[in-house]
This record gives C-alpha cells, sequence and structure tokens, in this order.
C-alpha cells in the first residue's frame, strides 16, 4: 500500500512531535504550514518537506490523501471545512474551534460530504481506560489530570494558548475532552447535567489553571472531572489519578501507575501501568494509516467530539465567559 500524499497544518502544535515518527513512517508529507515557519523549518527538511506560513497554499496541492490539523484553535474550523470542501480526510485536534457552533458546523459539513474526520482521543484504548473498564459500565468515575503551569506554552513556541479569544479557554478546553469523552463512552450515555468551577487564582493568567465539572447522565451515573495547569515544571510532567465504581467493582489508577481493582465479593488485585498519554499519539497515526481506507473505522468521530465539548462549552458558558469563578 501506498503511502497517502499529506499535510501538516500548524505543526508547531506543541503535541505534533508526539505524532511526527509516526507520521514520517506512515504518511510521504507532501506540505508544512505554520504562521511561524521557523518554528518547523526543521522537520520540514528532514521530510523534504515544503513549509509555509499561508495554509491555504497546501490544500490545492494535487492528489492529497490526508491531512492533520493543529494549530490555534480559532482558525481551526476554518482549516476543516476547505479540506472537507476538497474531500481530503481530515484528523484534527481537539477542541476544533472555540465553540460548540464552530465545531457542529463542521461536523454537519463532513457529514453532508461523506469525508472522514477523526479525532486524536488517545486514551481510548489505553492502558488507563482500560484498566478502569474491570470495574464494568461505571456508576461513578473520578478523574484528575493536573498538567504543568501555563509558562510552558510560552516556552512551547504556543503563546496563543494563554489568550481566550484563540484558544477559546484554558485547561479545561484543553485537558478535558478526553476525559468526559472516557466516561460518556464507557457509560454509553450522554451528558445531561453539569455543573462546574473555573479558576485561575495559582498563575493569574487570563485563562482558567484549574477546573473541575460533575457531569450527571440521564441515568443518574456521575463523573467528577479535575483539570488543570498547576503542577511545576518537572520530569514527573504531571500529576493524575482515576478511579471508577461500577457494575463489576472498584478500580482506580494512581499517578506513579500503581492500580488496583477489588471485585464485588472483595477480591482485590493489582498492577503497575504506564499512565504516561505521550506514547499514545503514536499508536494513533498506525491506527489513522491502517484505517483511512475504510474512513476510520472505529476511530474517534466528530460527533463524539461534540458529545464530549458539549458539557465543556457549557462551563464556560455558565460563567459568561469569566475565567476566575468569583462573582
Amino acid at each position: 500500500m501506498s503511502r497517502p500524499r499529506t499535510i501538516i497544518l500548524g505543526a508547531s502544535h506543541w503535541h505534533f512531535p508526539l505524532y511526527s515518527g509516526a507520521i514520517g513512517e506512515e504518511h510521504q508529507v507532501v506540505g508544512i504550514s505554520d504562521e511561524d515557519v521557523s518554528l518547523v523549518r526543521g522537520i520540514a527538511e528532514a521530510w523534504n518537506a515544503p513549509v509555509v506560513a499561508n495554509w491555504r497554499r497546501l490544500v490545492d496541492l494535487p492528489d492529497l490523501g490526508l491531512a492533520y490539523v493543529f494549530g490555534p484553535h480559532s482558525g481551526m474550523a476554518e482549516k476543516c471545512l476547505a479540506l472537507i470542501e476538497r474531500g481530503i480526510p481530515v484528523v484534527v485536534e481537539k477542541p476544533l474551534g472555540t465553540s460548540l457552533a464552530e465545531l457542529s458546523e463542521v461536523r454537519k459539513a463532513a457529514e453532508a460530504a461523506g469525508v472522514p474526520v477523526t479525532v486524536p482521543f488517545v486514551q481510548r484504548d489505553g492502558p488507563t481506560e482500560s484498566w478502569l473498564a474491570k470495574a464494568g459500565r461505571p456508576t461513578y468515575q473520578r478523574m484528575s489530570f493536573i498538567a504543568g503551569p501555563p509558562s510552558r506554552y510560552l516556552e512551547n513556541g504556543n503563546p496563543w494558548m494563554l489568550d481566550p479569544a484563540v484558544a477559546g479557554g484554558g485547561c479545561l478546553a484543553n485537558l478535558a475532552p478526553h476525559f468526559v469523552d472516557m466516561f460518556l463512552q464507557s457509560t454509553n450515555e450522554s451528558a445531561e447535567n453539569v455543573d462546574s468551577r473555573l479558576s485561575s487564582v495559582l498563575h493569574g493568567a487570563d485563562v482558567e489553571d484549574h477546573a473541575s465539572l460533575i457531569i450527571t447522565t440521564p441515568n443518574g451515573r456521575e463523573a467528577i472531572i479535575e483539570v488543570g495547569y498547576a503542577f511545576p515544571n518537572s520530569p514527573l510532567k504531571r500529576y493524575c489519578s482515576f478511579t471508577s465504581a461500577g457494575e463489576a467493582g472498584f478500580a482506580s489508577v494512581d499517578s506513579d501507575g500503581s492500580a488496583t481493582f477489588t471485585t464485588l465479593d472483595g477480591a482485590t488485585e493489582s498492577a503497575v501501568i504506564d499512565v504516561d498519554s505521550d506514547p499514545l499519539y503514536d499508536l494513533f497515526v498506525r491506527r489513522v494509516a491502517k484505517t483511512l481506507e475504510n474512513g476510520f473505522r472505529g476511530l474517534p468521530t466528530l460527533a463524539q467530539l461534540e458529545d464530549a465539548m458539549h458539557p465543556i462549552w457549557q462551563a464556560y458558558d455558565d460563567h459568561g465567559g469569566r475565567e476566575d469563578g468569583r462573582p
């Protein structure tokens, strides 16, 4: 099978290095764009691919088979719509825009045109989700994921992440989609009621550095999701912990990878799993390559991204655009 001719839009995104090794092996990269070409010139030269500041110069290249959409959230929907109009399959980072309306517009356009689009919800089928699944369909879940400080976006070439007009929000829009999706997929339900709290007290930035959601489904299943930019700069990278109480028992995963599962009759098993989500992006790219010809069958869909983003954008609406959680 020949490798699809692929373009990368917005390649200075901090996640892109997590994709790049597998992309280089699985795809034929024929163009890279970024508003600051100096940030991506090295990888473009390694792949012998042209690099341009204006992404529109790439979408009309001949015989394109795939596009990856990164970059500032405020430009994602426009890029996706242009690619869909040309019938080019898309891999797009969450949150795909700065509002639910933008995401919905892209989802509807993709469905109408029959163009496959997928989203890297890399936690799906990963070690953490697989361990929590031991508990069965969850009645209650608690998920905490605290990443490094917002200053890291100034250091890794993505200062726009601290501008709410461009990023759409802070840690809630950036980190929570993975965990909302995990809960909704494991319960096979939608979010009916959403309570939230947003705060920027720790770092005083224009975007929130801590957020909590309580999501309840129509049948009363509940998730408490906490995300933040509150962990120090450290080789540890982040703090995370997860619990799930379900029909088969209780499962937990801690930040050091220690995991336990206790059955309903009280028997407990323990293990150590890899909770680092970074390696999961490589696996996702390889699944993209394997499923491209059948429309990304089995991979996350835009409708599922829309389901995950609905309670998140609702939380921002409930706070009236306020990032500090104060009255």
